[in-house]
């Protein structure tokens, strides 16, 4: 039957793909809870592989929901979200495969083709030409005791567009490490004509204002608090500012772009203007709140 066109246009959910790899009945239970809604909205698609699933099962559950995501995206013409977890499930599932067949190992007895392996499931994104839809894909994956060097997030690192790092230390909800996640894409798609014009520039003195505090943490560890120099301890109080201003959010919060924005300067008002060199004279006269 064909679609009726004097009905007013409504923007349609993203649809959401979320393959689940080598989960417990109890996680996979609280995953199907938290999904419900979505499900019942008729745009989601749910792929689970339990632990105690076959290995191989395993292995197919990210190409399987790849392959549902095109056709969701470049057929039905939507746009998707493909969420992947927890690839370092799958990746161990590999050198199960991989030790099976008797093939030589390599770094940690993974196989050598670990790398390309990734890459044929994290590449398959992005858009075709002449063709509405969209694929964006969120791998999601562990640590192993909390080692960035071990071969299946390091691997990862060169293959993704950017990584979040979510870490215990951070006590705010989400525990996001900022020093420690970056965007490849990020100068591409903010600026004068998309966001705003000093967003690369207060982004820029955030990290550094939060590098500099870290510092100043480490060595408040090791003297105290009361030793530092009055500097060190307005870094530090711009760090606390970022973390309870801007970095938490809770999970039912929805923030508009412009908020973020003053929450952002109220995070830099907090340090002296001399300690701002990367931003320019114009964006401190329109933003700046602290004292001249």
């Amino acid at each position: 039957m064909p679609a009726r066109t004097d009905r007013p246009h409504r923007r349609r959910a993203p649809n959401v793909v979320f393959a689940a790899m080598g989960l417990t009945h109890g996680d996979a239970a609280t995953v199907r809870d938290i999904l419900e809604r979505r499900s019942s909205a008729a745009e989601l698609t749910l792929l689970l592989n339990l632990a105690d699933d076959p290995v191989i099962e395993r292995l197919l559950t990210p190409r399987i929901a790849l392959t549902v995501a095109e056709h969701l995206a470049f057929v039905l013409r939507r746009h998707v979200l493909v969420v992947l977890a927890d690839m370092t499930n799958y990746c161990e599932a590999l050198r199960e495969v991989s030790a099976a067949r008797g093939e030589i190992p390599a770094r940690r007895a993974y196989p050598g083709y670990l790398y390309s392996d990734l890459a044929s499931i994290h590449e398959r994104c992005g858009r075709i030409r002449g063709r509405s839809g969209s694929i964006t894909v969120l791998p999601v994956l562990s640590m192993p005791a909390g080692d960035i060097t071990h071969p299946v997030p390091d691997l990862t690192g060169y293959i993704t567009e950017g990584q979040i790092l979510l870490a215990r230390e951070v006590t705010s909800y989400p525990h996001i490490d900022p020093l420690s996640s970056l965007s490849r894409m990020m100068r591409a798609g903010v600026g004068a004509g998309r966001t705003r014009p000093e967003h690369l520039d207060l982004a820029a003195q955030i990290q550094a204002g939060l590098s500099r505090a870290r510092q100043a943490g480490e060595l408040a560890d090791l003297v105290g608090e009361s030793a530092l120099s009055p500097i060190d301890r307005r870094y530090l109080a711009m760090a606390e500012a970022f973390r309870t201003r801007l970095l938490a959010q809770r999970p039912d919060e929805a923030r508009t772009l412009e908020e973020t924005f003053d929450r952002a300067w109220d995070v830099v008002s907090t340090l002296p203007r001399s300690e701002l060199p990367m931003l320019g004279e114009e964006a401190l006269e329109a933003g700046y709140r602290g004292e001249p």
